[in-house]
């Protein structure tokens, strides 16, 4: 159980991170929640707040090594340790590779894996000194299949499925630290949005009709990881619609 548990969730202003926080926070974890919009983040604090769990919330930009390792200071100030850290933040801006939007390519390289390696480096020499703790890792299914106009996101996402076997290995067995890697197909969030080029216009329509995943589906699956027992690490969970087919 995770009841009074310490967790860190960042990208935690909308969908998945958002509904994270709410999540642990319903099963009695002290909750962190780190995103950029933080008027975003004060609405959950109040729900949270509201409901009698317990919160913080901190403006962070993951691709700010300083604001990642400020982020887990004041956690660790505030409530003395971190137990679990869910490395959410993320982007898909989708574009065929021959647009060349180099801008893109940097700011999901910067967001996707430099993000979560700063943020699990601000975390990590927590879990080693009390050899205990839990990271998951949002990936994606372009963590595993790749597609046309998915190049760069798909490689972040493969990046993000390697780090987390990596760090398994590494310190599992050494440390006493689980890792979780998550691999949603396509889910009801904003992700979409960030999608700006023009020639991808049927595929997003056609992502916004299909019988998603909610962000509530994936909160519920990092909380399966996360609940379960000592002497378990659930490794990875690939979870789609039913009606996706790649």
């Amino acid at each position: 159980m995770i009841s009074g548990k310490v967790a860190i969730v960042t990208g935690a202003s909308s969908g998945i991170g958002y509904a994270t926080a709410l999540a642990l926070a319903k099963a009695g974890a002290k909750v962190a929640a780190g995103a950029r919009r933080t008027d975003k983040l004060e609405s959950l604090e109040k729900q949270i707040a509201g409901s009698g769990g317990e919160i913080m919330i901190h403006k962070l930009d993951v691709t700010k090594k300083p604001d990642c390792d400020a982020f887990v200071d004041a956690v660790v100030k505030k409530w003395g340790t971190v137990d679990i850290l869910v490395n959410n933040a993320g982007l898909m801006p989708l574009s065929f590779f021959k647009n060349l939007k180099v801008d893109e390519w940097d700011q999901m390289i910067d967001v996707n894996i430099k993000g979560v390696l700063y943020c699990t480096a601000a975390a990590i020499p927590h879990m080693i000194a009390k050899k205990s703790g839990h990271i998951v890792n949002i990936s994606s299914v372009a963590g595993r299949v790749v597609f046309p106009a998915g190049s760069v996101y798909c490689a972040t996402k493969h990046a993000v499925a390697a780090f987390s076997e990596g760090i398994r290995q590494e310190l599992s067995q050494r440390a006493n630290i689980r890792v979780t890697c998550i691999e949603p197909g396509v889910v009801a969030t904003e992700l979409l949005n960030t999608i700006t080029d023009k020639s991808l216009e049927k595929f997003v329509q056609a992502s916004k009709q299909m019988d998603s995943l909610q962000s509530e589906d994936i909160a519920n699956s990092i909380l399966f990881a996360v609940e379960s027992p000592a002497h378990m690490n659930v490794n990875e969970i690939l979870i789609r619609p039913t009606n996706q087919e790649r």
